[in-house]
């Protein structure tokens, strides 16, 4: 689903640049991203965070990211969708962007197969990682090879952030 575009801040307390990172330079970090972060809330009196690593891709506009049924990030977000989503670089000189929202489950045949789609492109072709990451549709959600299910989910954002580092410092706010 494609989602307006956010109005974009830029906090000049917080860096020297002229202009903010705009939304589309956002969405193409995580284009162009091998490997984004989540962040969920674990269930319970503690609630805290759970960050692990995953794929994922941007398909009209819009976040998404998979995980199997069982996995510690689906269960905390089976209780709580809330939670961020990140990529950057591990370099000083780079642009570092969070998302933060809802997860909401995919289960619409016709965006499970573009963003399946996708995913083959971005990490069966583009980083050659093989049938793996070539995933059926059947029952709202992904199937791969080995018959395994992984749910889909839609990061739906409520706010994010652009932390530009190196020769220029910025930080761009953007709200939805």
């Amino acid at each position: 689903m494609s989602r307006n575009e956010p109005v974009a801040e830029l906090d000049a307390r917080y860096g020297s640049a002229d202009a903010p990172t705009s939304w589309a330079e956002a969405l193409r970090r995580f284009e162009e991203a091998a490997v984004y972060w989540v962040v969920t809330v674990r269930p319970g009196p503690a609630g805290g965070p759970h960050v692990t690593p995953l794929f994922g891709a941007v398909v009209g506009g819009a976040l998404y990211f998979f995980t199997g049924p069982a996995e510690q990030k689906a269960r905390n977000l089976a209780g709580n969708p809330r939670c961020a989503l990140l990529t950057g670089c591990n370099v000083v000189d780079g642009l570092d962007v969070v998302v933060e929202g809802e997860a909401v489950r995919v289960r619409e045949a016709a965006t499970l197969r573009a963003v399946a789609d996708a995913v083959a492109a971005k990490y069966a072709a583009g980083a050659g990682l093989g049938d793996d990451w070539r995933f059926a549709v059947r029952g709202g959600a992904f199937v791969g090879p080995g018959g395994d299910e992984a749910h889909l989910f839609e990061l739906v954002p409520s706010r994010g952030y652009g932390f530009g580092k190196g020769t220029v410092f910025s930080h761009t706010r953007f709200r939805f």
